[in-house]
């Protein structure tokens, strides 16, 4: 019973250490998907140019989302005629190079993971677009697409479907402070901690586990730790290993990184397992369903070596910079409650969170949260919009 109250406490602790981080990102993010229309970024993705992908990788660190929807998103885009590269771009971006990874990462292991990941993640899409012009054949990519007009449905669909941005006239500003305006930012807001929080409680409660019962001088071992060259080379490859098989994904994925960084895994091999939410078994799986086996297949060879071939890059500069911060200073937080920045700064996102969450149930959200797990986007295509229209018509009324 010590054990596992150990495990809740360090999960509790390190939830309460990242809650204002979180709410502060998907705010933001809220705030971009709320100005900019799904059917924008389509038009802006059509091809595999240098210019196209750009594009694509700022629209996906601007639309924060889980793993899993973010997946079902790109092939939703795939589907309406963007380029496979760039919904690939688009899909790595929106869960690796989102403002609340940054912020959560520079709370439990540095400012230097952050610039890290920020720094990894073009790096690593800019790989997989070779990888995917040198090796990604027509057939493939031909096969790939006729499976994902089946529509067979992975998870999320319904959350990826939905267009929750505010239509009319006038400037961001205007808009955004209009009636509408608050309506679409809480439905996003509220829609997206819905995607992610089974991920986040359950990368939480894994990581405070394994920093409870798993002791050091394991995680030191498997890492190499007592032979630096060797933890260099071997973190980025055995790092999206852990991750497939951990089934954690997105935000998740961050407390268990600190827990593997404390045990001894290189810095290279951090981001490289942050990476790796999009290669974990479970998705694995959607991606046989969305593009079939052989492209799957693909995906998971392209993408784990991106994912190791940035890590051994951000190994490298980073180490020959001297940015590699000092393992110590990270901390796994088991301290609980205590009246300092992070609980004033609870009380006051928490306080944002729950006017969104009031106003999301005021104005029709609880049947669109329903949806979230519906049928694939040409079932629900229209959801976004229709509801769009008819939160208007609610507000006006209200």
């Amino acid at each position: 019973m010590h054990a596992i109250m150990h495990a809740l406490a360090i999960a509790g602790s390190m939830t309460w250490e990242v809650t204002w981080a979180l709410i502060l990102g998907f705010t933001l993010a809220a705030i971009v998907q709320a100005v900019v229309p799904k059917s924008v970024i389509v038009r802006r993705l059509g091809d595999d140019r240098p210019r196209t992908l750009a594009v694509a990788t700022a629209f996906g660190a601007a639309s924060s989302s889980c793993s899993y929807a973010a997946v079902a998103l790109a092939r939703s885009l795939f589907r309406k005629g963007a380029g496979f590269t760039a919904a690939i771009a688009f899909e790595i971006a929106s869960t690796n190079l989102v403002i609340e990874l940054g912020v959560i990462l520079a709370l439990l292991m540095g400012w230097q993971f952050t610039a890290a990941e920020f720094t990894g993640g073009p790096i690593m899409i800019v790989i997989v677009a070779v990888l995917f012009r040198l090796f990604l054949t027509s057939r493939l990519l031909g096969e790939a697409r006729t499976q994902a007009d089946r529509g067979i449905a992975g998870s999320m669909e319904g959350h990826a479907a939905m267009d929750m941005s505010v239509g009319g006239s006038g400037s961001i500003t205007r808009r955004l402070l209009s009636r509408d305006g608050f309506t679409g930012v809480s439905h996003v807001f509220v829609m997206e901690w819905a995607a992610i929080i089974r991920d986040l409680v359950i990368g939480l409660l894994v990581a405070g586990a394994i920093a409870a019962w798993v002791p050091d001088s394991f995680w030191q071992g498997f890492f190499f730790a007592g032979h630096p060259l060797a933890a260099k080379l071997w973190g980025p490859l055995i790092g999206p290993v852990v991750a497939i098989l951990s089934f954690v994904c997105s935000i998740g994925n961050v407390p268990l990184a600190v827990v593997l960084w404390k045990g001894g895994i290189s810095f290279g091999g951090v981001i490289a397992f942050i990476f790796a939410d999009l290669i974990i078994a479970p998705i694995l799986n959607i991606y046989r369903k969305y593009y079939g086996a052989r492209m799957a297949a693909f995906l998971l060879g392209t993408l784990f070596a991106a994912m190791a071939a940035a890590g051994y890059v951000i190994e490298l500069v980073f180490g020959g910079l001297g940015l590699v911060p000092d393992r110590s200073a990270a901390h796994i937080p088991d301290q609980g409650v205590s009246l300092n920045y992070t609980t004033w700064l609870n009380i006051v996102f928490l306080l944002l969170a729950a006017v969104l969450v009031v106003r999301f149930v005021r104005t029709g959200g609880i049947p669109m949260l329903r949806m979230m797990n519906g049928a694939p986007d040409d079932d629900h295509a229209g959801h976004g919009e229709h509801a769009g229209h008819d939160h208007h018509a609610h507000h006006q009324a209200t």
